[in-house]
């Protein structure tokens, strides 16, 4: 086995060990609680009728700097989690995002700041007192054990009754459809099998707060769907504190009660997803989050709005008004533009036509402005456009169409800072 994949092993070993004697100081010490053995080794409150234990979590201007780095891969990050909620992680490689989940795990120093859970500082506290539960994205499962005994390893070391390891595991299996394979050995399932068994494995444990670090990456397109599905669903029944990590924006939309976006170890932006997508604040999230991509433009500020190859697309004087120069950023998303038949509207020349059944998005270009970034001749360049169409009529390659924006659907950023310019 790949000695990464043991040091993992390991940890999920550790993070489950508790003593006889903390087991004993624990029921000595109620104090009008019920009490459960935490992944901690400790005994923590858990949710009773009627009362809350909270399973909050908050990075309070947390930051990680590696030896031998000028800048931080997390600078002085700031979130804070409500109890139960599903928080996505997402931005591109080299953000952060996987980084900021490992310094709350407990596996990376956490160099500047402090990071909470519920009311307890653990900044400085060892992964197996955090009361956290791990997915990874290799699933990390022993290959000799049955699916079984994989889920209820962690409690099997901490020293739980036997009984009550089954117990657990069969609950935990049920929700996850995995009673049929409890004696099948890892090697017999699918990959969506052995995630389930992964997230089986953390289940029964009852953390206080699930990590996963792009648990779907190794599965194949129509799986990772389904999956991703299930595994919103069941976080929505367990109620469990989550934050998510993913590369993929059209995970993190679906699946996220709210989005944090990271670009360069920097929070962008933490939201709502649809507040994300009819607000982000500035080019790179709005660049980022959708799919296709925002289509952004460098344009001329006109009377009356902007200037795209010789169209001018209305937009209101007080939000141009905010600009520091001349032109500003225009975005516009694929889906929010309307084919013209009058000739009216930002001139798009078509290269590819994608289909896509009921939809279809055509891949063209259009001369963004009459001066911005002209070329030598004192024409405006070629920009890439994107637009979506009615499947069924598509317009043909090498055609020229026209587009309008629909009405309150454009966004402005301010071409030198990117910051959104008005609401």
């Amino acid at each position: 086995m790949p000695r990464g994949h043991l040091r993992v092993l390991a940890w999920l070993a550790l993070s489950s060990l508790v003593s006889k004697d903390e087991h004993t100081r624990g029921h000595r010490c109620r104090r009008g609680h019920h009490l459960y053995n935490g992944s901690s080794g400790t005994f923590l409150p858990v949710k009773e009728e009627g009362k809350d234990a909270m399973a909050t979590v908050k990075y309070d201007e947390a930051t990680r700097l590696y030896p031998g780095n000028d800048k931080p891969s997390v600078d002085r990050l700031n979130i804070d989690i409500e109890d139960g909620e599903f928080l996505v992680l997402v931005g591109p490689s080299g953000s952060g995002k996987s980084t900021a989940l490992r310094m709350l795990a407990g596996l990376e120093e956490v160099n500047g700041g402090k990071i909470w859970i519920g009311d307890r500082d653990v900044t400085n506290l060892s992964p197996k007192d955090r009361d956290v539960a791990m997915v990874f994205q290799n699933y990390a499962l022993y290959p000799h054990m049955s699916v079984a005994d994989n889920m209820g390893f962690a409690l099997k070391i901490a020293g739980v009754d036997k009984a009550e390891i089954r117990k657990r595991v069969e609950e935990a299996a049920k929700i996850l459809d995995l009673q049929p394979y409890l004696e099948r050995k890892p090697k017999a399932l699918s990959g969506g099998q052995r995630q389930r068994v992964a997230m089986g494995r953390a289940i029964v444990r009852s953390p206080q707060v699930f990590l996963m670090d792009e648990p779907l990456s190794n599965l194949d397109a129509k799986l990772r769907v389904q999956t991703r599905t299930q595994i919103a669903s069941l976080q929505r029944r367990l109620g469990v504190t989550t934050v998510y990590v993913t590369h993929d924006q059209v995970e993190a939309m679906t699946m996220g009660d709210r989005v944090a976006v990271l670009k360069d170890g920097i929070l962008q932006q933490v939201d709502s997803p649809r507040r994300m997508y009819d607000h982000p604040n500035n080019v790179f999230v709005a660049g980022f989050i959708g799919s296709p991509a925002m289509n952004l433009l460098d344009v001329e500020v006109t009377d009356g709005g902007v200037k795209v190859g010789g169209a001018t697309v209305p937009v209101e004087r007080d939000l141009l008004s905010g600009a520091s120069g001349k032109d500003v950023t225009l975005g516009l998303r694929p889906e929010d533009l309307e084919l013209t038949s009058d000739g009216q509207g930002i001139p798009v020349t078509v290269d590819v036509v994608e289909e896509l059944g009921a939809d279809a998005y055509i891949y063209g270009s259009t001369k963004a402005s009459q001066h911005v970034d002209d070329d030598e001749d004192g024409d405006a360049p070629e920009k890439p456009f994107i637009a979506r169409v009615d499947g069924r009529k598509p317009p043909q390659k090498g055609e020229t169409v026209h587009f309008a924006p629909k009405q309150g659907h454009v966004h402005v950023f301010d071409a030198a800072s990117g910051e959104r310019l008005g609401d």
